[in-house]
């Protein structure tokens, strides 16, 4: 008899699920913590919650029973991935279970917005009929700018389209024709999208990758009497400059459904006019809970009586010889993707993937799937893994081809990835050296050796002296180590275009980056960052 431990309060219709299973009890015990809560899981075979309990690394410590954990609904921010994989647990989560309701809230604050609801409201309760004091604006007519086009910014856009709005898209991963299709008009930049919207609203993951992406900066190339919306992830618009905007007049209204810090009782926004804010509503109706716990026992169930697993956040289905067999050829898929995606800003239309050697004897299938699992990492609202990725390429309508040939060329085996868009186009190709030492190999024309781990510094230049000596100089004044280096040409004559690849301790300031590429003979410089060597994506590991 396997045990289910509901750690959140699930809809009646998702416990009927588990009830009716063969070979499966459960027990309801809500607001665990500490001590009892890695009792509890510690008795259990499988659990599902919602985003009331944190599954840390300390509630699995000495697991060795707990199989899976089903979170009724999208973000697994609550629970720690790392520490379940490392323990074999999978992860799974509901990824559309919560959409329309989102979306919904989403709309539901940008017209309370629009339409000064609650402090009219407000007046009303305080005994005053102010009709002339809440003029407010329509819809119709506005420009919406929507940053992150997955599930929930598609559906969004569907809505609004209806209510005869101008849809400004911006994803990385959606292509021109998706685009189209939809009815939105796709911005090759956040940046460009900036002046022209009424209204702007995120629907981007939470992270390093999104934190204060809008802040003072982007909010100054607005038009003023913008209005923004967030009911994605707390901390993607950078609060204090949301509040020094509505201080100024610049922002029109401010309507925020998740926050930096949460549970959030105490805010400056709170109280401030042109503002509504909700703790955290988006998933709050009965059809969507009702739909995530119903798609999240029913993972639960096939997962302990097929052995089916689905929407799986941390591991992949695959056979553990296999991937045992396969796991550094997945791992350089993954470090190219996830390099690539880094180098290239303007919207992505197809994505080739070019096995040559020895590696076309393996299943390329999978390392195409590892690659678009690194492009898509820090692009997606939902977790993105082996498993997924491809389907989450296709939803953005970019294409995803493979192509082999068995001459080795200069190595026994390599991989080359290439990304294109409408105006470029660039190349990375990566080998193996030994066991478990991804190595890049080329980006776009030149040839390299550069380690494929840790903070990387790439930056070209034309191939005259003392262009390494500045470099160096430049890192040594602002404190950056640098690791490793490697340089390469574009042809055998001096002269001509040239690269440098640093592999460096610290991420570089923009200061140092910028006094670095004001040498004349300095084109460009970036940083791409990368897992340190050894550091496997959570699904590989």
């Amino acid at each position: 008899m396997k045990r289910i431990l509901v750690l959140d309060t699930l809809a009646p219709e998702g416990l009927e699920i588990l009830k009716a299973a063969p070979g499966i009890e459960y027990e309801v015990r809500t607001g665990l913590s500490g001590d009892a809560l890695r009792d509890a899981l510690a008795g259990a075979d499988g659990a599902i919650l919602r985003s009331g309990v944190k599954i840390t690394p300390d509630a699995l410590v000495g697991n060795k029973r707990l199989r899976a954990i089903v979170r009724a609904g999208v973000g697994t921010d609550n629970i720690d991935k790392a520490a379940a994989t490392r323990l074999g647990i999978v992860v799974m989560n509901t990824p559309a279970g919560n959409t329309i309701s989102t979306a919904e809230q989403t709309i539901t604050l940008m017209m309370a917005l629009s339409r000064n609801i609650h402090p009219a409201y407000q007046s009303l309760i305080e005994g005053r009929w102010d009709r002339n004091k809440y003029m407010g604006t329509q819809l119709a007519g506005k420009t919406l700018g929507i940053i992150g086009m997955g599930r929930i910014g598609q559906c969004v856009a569907a809505r609004c389209k209806a209510m005869e709005m101008r849809i400004v898209g911006y994803d990385p991963f959606l292509t021109k024709d998706r685009a189209l299709e939809l009815g939105v008009e796709l911005a090759p930049t956040i940046a460009d999208m900036l002046p022209e919207v009424d209204y702007l609203t995120v629907h981007v993951p939470g992270g390093a990758e999104t934190l204060n992406m809008i802040g003072a900066a982007e909010i100054a190339k607005m038009k003023k009497g913008v209005r923004l919306i967030n009911c994605a992830r707390g901390g993607i618009y950078n609060e204090d400059a949301l509040v020094e905007g509505l201080k100024s007049g610049h922002i029109g209204g401010v309507a925020l459904d998740v926050f930096a810090t949460e549970p959030c009782k105490t805010h400056p926004l709170f109280g401030m006019p042109g503002v509504v804010c909700t703790p955290h509503l988006g998933a709050s109706t009965e059809e969507a809970q009702t739909q995530v716990a119903v798609e999240g026992c029913h993972l639960l169930v096939d997962f302990f009586t097929t052995g089916s697993i689905r929407h799986a956040v941390n591991m992949t289905t695959l056979d553990r010889a296999k991937l045992d067999a396969m796991r550094d050829y997945l791992d350089l898929g993954y470090r190219l993707g996830r390099f690539v995606a880094q180098v290239e800003r303007d919207p992505a239309k197809a994505c080739k993937v070019l096995f040559r050697g020895d590696v076309v004897n393996k299943d390329t299938k999978l390392i195409t799937a590892a690659v678009a699992a690194g492009l898509l990492e820090h692009a997606m609202e939902e977790s993105v893994n082996i498993v997924n990725a491809e389907t989450l390429l296709r939803e953005r309508g970019l294409i995803l081809t493979e192509q082999k040939r068995s001459d080795p060329g200069a190595f026994s085996s390599s991989i080359t990835v290439e990304l294109l868009t409408d105006k470029t186009a660039h190349r990375v190709a990566g080998t193996l050296f030994g066991h478990n030492m991804p190595r890049l190999i080329q980006f776009n024309e030149f040839r390299l050796d550069t380690f494929l781990d840790g903070m990387l510094v790439i930056f070209t230049h034309r191939d005259v002296p003392g262009i390494i000596g500045r470099v160096g100089t430049t890192f040594g004044k602002h404190n950056v180590n640098i690791a490793q280096m490697s340089v390469g040409r574009a042809s055998k004559e001096p002269g001509g275009s040239a690269i440098g690849v640093l592999n460096v301790d610290t991420r570089p300031s923009d200061a140092a980056i910028q006094e670095m590429i004001s040498h004349p003979d300095l084109d460009s410089a970036f940083v791409v960052e990368m897992p340190r060597a050894g550091v496997l994506p959570a699904w590989l590991a």
